[in-house]
């Protein structure tokens, strides 16, 4: 059931009123018996759910093998330069293993 805005053409009082859709608008002001218009609002907001509303959803076939492809090389790419980062540190740590050297000279 929607809220309806009234508005008094005598006094001004504006107040809302809670009706069902085949009510009978109110005709009359709470605070001073005036005549009463119905004015129009501006209404819910539409709230958007589930998938089919964004541009991205309906992408063609070729553009969504692209993109797959395109995530794919760069999934391989951080891989090697994490693996690089690692082949790295572990040489630094090793070259120093062993050799008797003490960072508290």
């Amino acid at each position: 059931m929607p809220t309806y805005e009234y508005e008094c053409r005598e006094c001004g009082h504006r107040f809302e009123e809670f009706q069902s859709i085949t009510d009978e608008p109110i005709g009359t002001c709470p605070e001073c018996g005036g005549e009463v218009r119905r004015l129009i609002g501006s209404g819910a907001g539409i709230i958007f759910k589930g998938s089919g509303f964004y541009q991205t959803d309906y992408r063609s076939e070729s553009y969504r093998k692209a993109e797959k492809a395109e995530r794919g090389t760069q999934a391989s790419t951080s891989t090697d330069r994490t693996a690089k980062k690692k082949a790295a540190a572990s040489t630094r740590t090793g070259s120093t293993a062993g050799t008797g050297t003490s960072s508290k000279d």
